[in-house]
């Protein structure tokens, strides 16, 4: 019997590192594989561990992903080649999801709906302070929509299902999973960072005039 069933739990276990190796794993998008991912945690861990990562697993927000072990910047881990790549953020994209992880803080306190949604009408209005004074409206729109596809693909954004084609119309939910990479600490000096990202829009506005 223990045989048979170390065999069946096999590809489970490849299932869900494959998953989890392609990017993060949300609750919502394959419950069989989050259901396995519970059972076989332990194992997961120790399977990604001989490859130098680390399982990152929030039951309560319905979150897993893997990131490099903390030893791997060290010269002893140098062999062990790095499978999550880090990429850099540009300041546009940095600043939105700030202030995404933001609205997802005050829906936190205020203790209403867990999911937050949000349309390019809100992203435009909420960026429009941070960003270079720019008159061409279609210009901007375009590269706000450019930026929210960016965070989309970095798994922090899902765009939901509507029933027109209209760019004005489409709507994202934001991921709960960004709250793990922009904690509270980091938000706690929220007021500083966004005057910071004034100075550089100013700045930047006054580059391009």
């Amino acid at each position: 019997m223990t045989g048979c069933d170390d065999s069946s739990r096999s590809p489970r276990l490849s299932g869900v590192v494959v998953r989890l190796l392609k990017g993060v794993l949300h609750r919502d998008d394959d419950l069989s594989v989050w259901g396995n991912l519970l059972d076989l945690q332990a194992r997961v861990r120790d399977h990604v561990a001989v490859m130098g990562l680390d399982l990152v697993l929030d039951e309560s927000e319905g979150y897993a992903f893997l990131r490099s072990s903390a030893s791997d910047d060290d010269a002893g881990a140098a062999s062990i080649p790095r499978l999550v790549v880090r990429r850099p953020l540009s300041y546009p994209v940095s600043l939105l999801l700030v202030l995404l992880r933001r609205k997802l803080a005050e829906s936190d306190v205020a203790g209403g709906d867990t999911r937050v949604v949000v349309g390019l009408d809100d992203v435009m209005e909420t960026l429009r302070t941070f960003l270079p004074d720019r008159r061409d409206e279609a210009g901007l729109e375009d590269k706000v929509s450019r930026n929210i596809e960016k965070i989309v693909d970095l798994g922090f954004l899902r765009q939901l299902k509507t029933t027109s084609n209209a760019k004005k119309d489409r709507r994202w939910e934001v991921r709960r999973i960004l709250k793990a990479f922009v904690d509270a600490q980091w938000l706690a000096d929220f007021d500083a960072r966004l005057e910071s990202y004034r100075l550089a829009a100013s700045a930047q506005g006054e580059n391009d005039a």
